[in-house]
């Protein structure tokens, strides 16, 4: 009996976690899957395009991996689309349909507009709950541009040191005081 009740409450949380996807968006995804197909070995292979590792870790720091993640689809799917087919030209009303209309254009056309639908889901995501997180990404993009050998930069950067120091210092302790404090309503509320 506990099994039974076990696999519902199981198959409940997996139907719940479903819920934030589209039924739409879904099926788009099933069937952009078909289109590139790849077989089980490569699919199955153990190493994951994204690793899930840091979402084990505190909230901020999964919705800044998030964030991150969603940014990355971004390019991927917009890489996708310029990988396709430009689309052949509109035939208007007094010209024949030629021959060069293959199945293939309206194959990639669909794959297209799959694409593009799945491509505005994932920017309508960032867009409302990710604003955040993507500032954050950029300005760490930006700190991979930094030139090292510069002379000025290194001068300037040593100049600011003790302030972001000082910041990071503050940022840690804070960090530390509400888990320590934390802790002690936890065990404050165990006992009573």
């Amino acid at each position: 009996m506990k099994a039974v009740v076990y696999l519902l409450l199981w198959l409940t949380a997996c139907q719940v976690r479903g819920m934030y996807i589209p039924r739409e968006m879904n099926r788009t995804l099933q069937n952009l899957r078909q289109h590139y197909k790849i077989s089980d070995e490569e699919l199955f292979n153990g190493k994951p395009v994204f690793s899930r590792e840091p979402l084990k870790g505190k909230v901020e720091s999964k919705m800044l991996f998030m964030g991150g993640v969603l940014e990355t689809y971004e390019k991927l799917i917009e890489h996708m689309l310029s990988e396709l087919a430009t689309p052949s030209p509109t035939i208007t009303e007094n010209q024949k349909p030629s021959s060069s209309v293959t199945a293939s254009d309206e194959a990639a056309g669909d794959i297209r507009s799959k694409l593009t639908y799945i491509l505005e889901r994932v920017r309508e995501l960032k867009r409302h709950h990710y604003q955040e997180q993507m500032k954050v990404l950029h300005g760490l993009q930006n700190l991979k541009h930094i030139k090292m050998e510069s002379r000025v930069v290194q001068s300037k950067a040593l100049s600011e040191l003790r302030w972001f120091f000082e910041e990071a210092s503050t940022l840690a302790d804070t960090v530390m005081r509400k888990r320590r404090r934390r802790q002690a309503r936890v065990k404050l509320h165990n006992r009573g």
